[in-house]
């Protein structure tokens, strides 16, 4: 498989494991019985748990770019730029979630930048601009 769809692949699975994470971040801090039923009139989320919320929102944003991207490069072919870009979408996201997951602040703005530009880098190679 080509690295940018197991990149792809990859940074789905992160997005799994963050949703369970986050999920079991919910029942730790709101109880199994209110997040199991209607959630109406839950308290909101705080600390570890709405962290956790933050991240996978943040990292389901970030896959509604790169995503249809390296699709169309899979159609109209991959090349040493969009491979870079895939790299360094997954491998920032990864270290932005893990930041984020442990609350380290001001590296991980940087951290994150690191996968916009690889997901800019994958757009510019589809146009080919790089």
């Amino acid at each position: 498989m080509p690295v940018e769809l197991s990149m792809l692949a990859y940074s789905v699975a992160l997005l799994i494991v963050l949703v369970v994470i986050q999920a079991n971040a919910g029942v730790s801090s709101q109880g199994l019985m209110p997040l199991v039923n209607n959630r109406d009139g839950l308290p909101a989320p705080t600390g570890f748990h709405a962290r956790m919320l933050r991240v996978v929102d943040n990292h389901r944003e970030g896959l509604t770019m790169f995503a249809p991207l390296i699709l169309v490069a899979a159609h109209t072919g991959f090349t040493p730029m969009t491979a870079l870009g895939a790299q360094l979408f997954f491998y920032s996201r990864v270290a932005h979630a893990v930041l984020y997951v442990f609350g380290v602040p001001l590296v991980r703005p940087l951290v994150w930048a690191v996968g916009l530009v690889g997901t800019v880098l994958v757009l510019l190679a589809i146009l080919k601009i790089v």
